[in-house]
């Protein structure tokens, strides 16, 4: 095996290349997450994220893991034994919150949208009123089926019932619509490495007061040292202490990242991102194949092209990744086989990657013809 590493282009469901600014801010030098300097860097990435998440809460930062242990670190803080939580599942991601609600005790309360579409808020309305759900908890952003589903009439839901309201945007913070105060989310999570721009190992979180009382007025402790918020906060509090080593180059990068989105503005990383994908469906539909999301729910991030039986996903992804270095992402669970998944996230969502994607596989159909 060579030792050379090949250059990708990463229109997957993540990761995503990066800004060589990103790139370059990782290899600065490796410092103590003690060091005075570093609590400096710290409070700034905490200040750019409440920007990107639109939030003014306190309890703003990065935990030391990929998206998942965002996911897992607020609902192991919330979520106690027996506590019901209503969960909507549009695909994959959804059906893992369920899974994470299960293993702690938690009895989750699903609704199941149809494939390709999302759940509406009086669905939502109705599942709470006739429960004792303490919880509600969804991904805006199913990258398994390229749907988004709508965030903000079930925030108003949620504050009518008086119940909290967790939202997973690992694959749509940053490149899609999100407001979380305005919108009465009470707890939130997402990923470095997709639109945010940066390496993947670090899983931006934020919560209000009334999460974070929640979570201080358990029952019993939290069953996870490690994701503990109530302890990992008080390390990025004005007197930082130790709880674990916290990694400091991706953190040093994912300032980067922020910083390059609030230059950018972020009503504007939104628009190149909704762009960049109406200039895809556009190409992908002259090519006479077809898009799996109802358009009403289509995420503007990542795209599920619906493959012909003439057109073996395997077939295709191979193509463009030997013959072409591009990276797509396939089916998964029923999709397995009959998807391809494409992303255009943070530096990777602009004019020219769609153009070269689209003529690469313009190309491979025209081989399939022949």
């Amino acid at each position: 095996m060579s030792s050379r590493h090949p250059e990708r282009l990463l229109l997957g469901p993540g990761p995503s290349n990066v800004d060589p600014k990103v790139m370059q801010a990782i290899s600065a030098p490796i410092l103590g997450h003690l060091d005075p300097y570093f609590l400096e860097v710290m409070n700034d990435t905490s200040k750019l994220l409440k920007y990107v998440f639109q939030t003014k809460n306190k309890l703003t930062f990065p935990i030391s893991g990929t998206g998942t242990s965002g996911i897992e670190a607020i609902l192991t803080n919330i979520v106690e034994p027996k506590d019901e939580v209503i969960v909507l599942v549009t695909g994959y991601f959804g059906s893992r919150i369920s899974d994470k609600i299960s293993r702690i005790g938690g009895k989750p309360i699903i609704i199941n949208s149809k494939l390709g579409s999302g759940i509406t808020h009086e669905i939502v309305e109705d599942h709470l009123k006739n429960s004792n759900a303490n919880l509600i908890a969804l991904v805006q952003g199913e990258t398994s089926a390229g749907v988004m589903q709508p965030v903000e009439n079930i925030g108003k839901i949620a504050k009518k019932y008086d119940t909290l309201f967790f939202v997973d945007t690992v694959s749509s913070l940053g490149g899609c619509e999100f407001k979380m105060d305005a919108w009465n989310v009470d707890a939130c999570s997402t990923g470095s490495q997709k639109c945010l721009g940066a390496f993947s190992g670090v899983a931006p979180i934020s919560i209000n007061s009334k999460a974070y009382e929640k979570i201080i007025n358990r029952s019993s402790k939290v069953p996870s040292f490690y994701l503990d918020l109530s302890l990992i906060e008080k390390y990025w509090s004005e007197n930082p202490v130790y709880h674990h080593t916290a990694p400091t180059s991706l953190i040093y990068a994912l300032k980067e990242a922020l910083s390059i989105i609030k230059n950018e503005g972020l009503e504007n990383c939104w628009a190149r991102h909704s762009e960049s994908s109406k200039l895809l469906i556009k190409g992908i539909e002259k090519l006479n194949l077809n898009i799996l999301a109802d358009i009403k729910y289509r995420l503007p991030t990542l795209t599920g092209v619906k493959l012909p039986s003439s057109t073996p996903e395997q077939e295709i992804r191979s193509y463009l990744l030997n013959s072409h270095n591009i990276e797509v992402g396939g089916g998964l669970g029923e999709n397995k086989g009959k998807l391809l998944r494409i992303g255009l996230m943070g530096y990777n969502a602009n004019k020219n990657n769609v153009v070269k994607l689209l003529s690469t596989i313009e190309s491979f159909m025209e081989t399939v013809k022949k």
